[in-house]
């Protein structure tokens, strides 16, 4: 959440205990990535609390590094602000000559910045241009609206929001831009509601329609997947990779990832002996450090509602393991 330009991380004590066991945070010069820069939260704590540890942080939105540039100063030579997707960690830091971190921490979702900012789009609080592009370029949540068939649009409401009124919604959607073009968040909330009964939980009918929206958009969850996947390559002995997810999709792909990284993943079926033998001969690299997901305190929701989604997993590469397959960035030989 934002008060005034301060910016208040989700479960910060949980992600800095998990990050930085005892003696850490005192390592000659620990190497650590924000992956999910934001507003800075988790990064200025990471800085405090290890003021021998040298830090990247990562963002596809310009915003985010323009608003970072202070905290850098603060911190000379020991904040890296890298501009880009996180999925594409691997390529980042590797042309920064960084090829191994000893943490790594994801904040998914959208920032509280770019929801309380009517112009970027997000949120359907303010009424403003049907934007949501995190990087501020490519195809716009207009677009998507104004363009896909009709069953399309359904399928992106009902897998990437659990919409269960997707093909109602989708109908009025496609009404209504026959009569002139969908251009305003305000707009798109009215049509969404017009279309879907009210949620008995007093959620906003258009909140599942606006997130699916944004995922699709931004490619949210092949993003995930990618930055878990470059994330876990990179750390090293020892190195812990913590995530904070807002909503099931989001989890369940963490979960899994995290799940199968730790040699957790259900075995495989007895008519399939090849698999069978393959899944015994591979040992887990990693150690699940949450066997269940962490949540956030009852204070800290009082606090920040935003909070009451949040689920934790973390993920440690042990000390005696094997290094991973060594990452070759795209382009390299």
């Amino acid at each position: 959440m934002t008060a005034g330009d301060t910016h208040v991380p989700v479960m910060l004590a949980e992600v800095l205990a998990i990050l930085m066991p005892p003696g850490r945070e005192a390592a000659a010069t620990p190497r650590f990535c924000d992956a999910t820069f934001g507003g800075g939260g988790y990064a200025a704590a990471i800085l405090e609390a290890a003021p021998r540890c040298v830090l990247w942080a990562i963002d596809r939105d310009p915003d985010a590094i323009a608003r970072g540039a202070a905290l850098a100063a603060r911190h000379p030579g020991r904040l890296h602000l890298i501009e880009g997707r996180f999925g594409d960690m691997l390529d980042l830091l590797a042309a920064r000559g960084v090829t191994e971190l000893d943490g790594v921490v994801m904040d998914l979702g959208v920032s509280s910045f770019q929801l309380d900012q009517p112009e970027r789009g997000f949120s359907f609080r303010a009424d403003g241009p049907l934007d949501m592009r995190m990087e501020k370029r490519g195809r716009t949540a207009a677009d998507l609206v104004n363009t896909l068939p009709e069953a399309e649009l359904a399928r992106i409401l009902s897998t990437l929001g659990e919409e269960r009124h997707a093909r109602r919604i989708a109908r009025a959607i496609v009404a209504a831009r026959r009569i002139a073009p969908i251009e305003t968040t305000g707009r798109l909330a009215e049509i969404v509601r017009s279309a879907a009964p009210r949620d008995p939980s007093g959620i906003d009918p258009a909140t599942r329609s606006f997130q699916a929206l944004r995922i699709a958009v931004n490619d949210e969850l092949g993003e995930v997947e990618r930055g878990l996947d470059a994330a876990a390559r990179l750390l090293a002995p020892g190195g812990r990779l913590v995530v904070v997810a807002f909503h099931s999709l989001e989890d369940r792909i963490v979960k899994r990832f995290m799940a199968e990284a730790a040699g957790r993943a259900g075995a495989p079926s007895r008519h399939h002996p090849a698999a069978l033998a393959a899944a015994r001969r591979a040992a887990p690299r990693f150690r699940l450090l949450t066997p269940r997901a962490l949540r956030p305190g009852a204070a800290e929701i009082a606090a920040n509602p935003r909070a009451r989604s949040a689920r934790l997993r973390a993920l440690e590469r042990p000390a005696s393991a094997s290094p991973a397959t060594p990452a070759t960035p795209r382009g390299a030989a």
